[in-house]
């Protein structure tokens, strides 16, 4: 261990630290643009600069290693003016965007301007004019003429997707960030480029000039896309009081996970999560006699759903209940299904339909496109799909999700199901599924719920609610809890479940595998 003093307070560190990371272990923030922790270190900013007693000149924080006995200064009055300076020649010839940049209210150079700057500019000349919109991916576009030249984006392609689309060209003033033969950036982690621009040169096609970033609200959430299971912001607007439905999810953002995806989400996530997970909701309860429609409660669905159930099971035909799951489900709710319908039912038809597996990258992106398979095991389910003639006979049928649209045609599901007496969907989004049952449960997305999933390293990631549902969307888990109170099988014990928590406490007690969540 190396023991120095930071602005007068001792901390020890382990030998071949960077006076950077020193800092941020002893909870003083230093001012950066080209620094970021999962590169090599560059030095290119300039702007954390910082003091060590008895040298002659000012440091980089970034790139010095500690040594020890050192004494380090991070505000001194020589600190200041470098870091003012610094930020006099980076805006020198920058753009006044502010009021339409993307980048606003989360820019880096708006918030050091305000701690170092608030000075009158000297620069007197005419400003060098630089392309505005540059289309450098699908979803990419660059803004040379605000652009500061930290190379964070020409790194990450270079260090992390090693796929080196972009590059430094020219020397000088007319140095810019540009494509290699006018060629776009085509990687399944392009998205990430927008994350780390520090300034807004650099901004999504799907984000730009949507909303403002001071409108959003940020939660914290699991992206359910692979069984990789990334830790993920959803940025979105809550909506307005008077304007039922009006909240809206416009970005995902990767959360920094050392041990799950590093700082990074890919593209298939990034993009895909709000179009599965958003899209086409299913937000009403829906009881179909016939052709009508009839408006229901969740207590009075729940009652009569509970009533044909317990009909069955007096007569000892549960054989005639079946279900059909898909690895989506929480760590909860797949045990709450195992608690009612095969422990306490006897049910034996439990089938799964998952999302159809595609390519994983050996990276983040895994074939496996479903988050909780992994989980499912451990709860205790053998995972086996179902073909249409293996519903002949059953007189009750739970849908969990719309994935059984992707396997077999809504023309062979409708000759299956069409024989079945009752048929409930449990979907938060509409699939077509709909159209062919009696009841519609609108169920939450992940985003939408607390609970937990395993991914296919045997991770359990736990989760709150980082988006409030609307409508008549309760999360599966509750769904469940209150259906067995209707069943009256085990009252007392399904009674103590009032949150995800309390249902994973039990599981973790019956099923040690779950005892350790991360």
């Amino acid at each position: 261990m190396v023991k120095i003093s930071i602005n007068g307070k001792p901390i020890e560190v382990n030998e071949g630290t960077t006076i950077f990371r020193a800092a941020e272990q002893a909870g003083v923030p230093l001012p950066h643009l080209c620094y970021h922790a999962a590169f090599v270190p560059e030095g290119s900013c300039r702007i954390c600069l910082i003091e060590i007693e008895g040298l002659p000149k000012l440091e980089l924080a970034c790139a010095t290693v500690v040594r020890e006995g050192m004494k380090i200064a991070t505000e001194s009055a020589s600190v200041r003016e470098a870091r003012r300076s610094v930020l006099e020649f980076l805006l020198a010839e920058h753009p006044l965007d502010c009021p339409i940049c993307d980048k606003a209210g989360e820019c880096k150079l708006q918030n050091y301007y305000q701690d170092y700057g608030l000075t009158e500019s000297v620069f007197r000349e005419a400003k060098k004019k630089r392309e505005k919109k540059v289309n450098i991916g699908e979803k990419l576009i660059l803004d040379r003429e605000r652009c500061i030249l930290c190379t964070r984006c020409v790194r990450f392609l270079a260090e992390v997707t090693k796929t080196h689309e972009l590059g430094v060209f020219e020397r000088g003033l007319r140095s810019e960030i540009s494509t290699y033969n006018g060629e776009f950036v085509q990687n399944g982690y392009s998205g990430n480029l927008v994350d780390l621009c520090p300034v807004g040169a650099i901004t999504d096609v799907e984000f730009r000039f949507k909303t403002r970033p001071w409108f959003l609200v940020k939660g914290e959430s699991i992206c359910p896309l692979c069984s990789r299971g990334c830790n993920i912001y959803v940025d979105y607007h809550p909506g307005f009081p008077r304007v039922p439905g009006s909240a809206k999810v416009y970005r995902i953002r990767p959360r920094k996970n050392e041990a799950v995806n590093g700082h990074w989400l890919c593209d298939s996530g990034r993009y895909g999560f709000v179009d599965r997970e958003f899209r086409n909701r299913c937000e009403k309860l829906v009881w179909k006699k016939g052709e009508k429609e009839i408006p229901l409660s969740w207590d009075k669905i729940l009652m009569l759903l509970a009533e044909k159930i317990m009909s069955l099971h007096f007569m000892k035909k549960t054989d005639r209940i079946g279900l059909v799951l898909n690895t989506g489900l929480t760590n909860e709710e797949l045990f709450l299904i195992k608690k009612i319908f095969r422990d306490d039912l006897n049910v034996g038809k439990i089938f799964f339909v998952d999302p159809q597996a595609g390519a994983g990258d050996g990276f983040l992106l895994q074939a496996e496109r479903s988050p909780n398979a992994r989980g499912a095991r451990e709860v205790g389910f053998d995972i086996r799909s179902v073909r249409p003639a293996e519903l002949a006979g059953i007189k009750i049928l739970m849908i969990f999700g719309q994935f059984l649209t992707n396997v077999h045609s809504l023309a062979d599901l409708k000759l299956a199901l069409d024989r079945i007496e009752t048929k409930v969907l449990v979907t938060s989004r509409s699939g077509g599924l709909e159209s062919l049952v009696d009841f519609v449960l609108p169920a939450a997305v992940v985003a939408e719920k607390a609970g937990s999933l395993t991914n296919a390293d045997g991770r359990i990631q736990k989760f709150r609610p980082a988006v409030v549902p609307c409508g008549d969307i309760r999360p599966e888990w509750n769904i469940l809890v209150e259906l067995a109170k209707e069943l009256k099988l085990n009252s007392g014990y399904y009674g103590r479940f009032s949150e995800a928590e309390a249902v994973f406490k039990e599981l973790s007690r019956e099923r040690p595998f779950f005892g350790t969540p991360t």
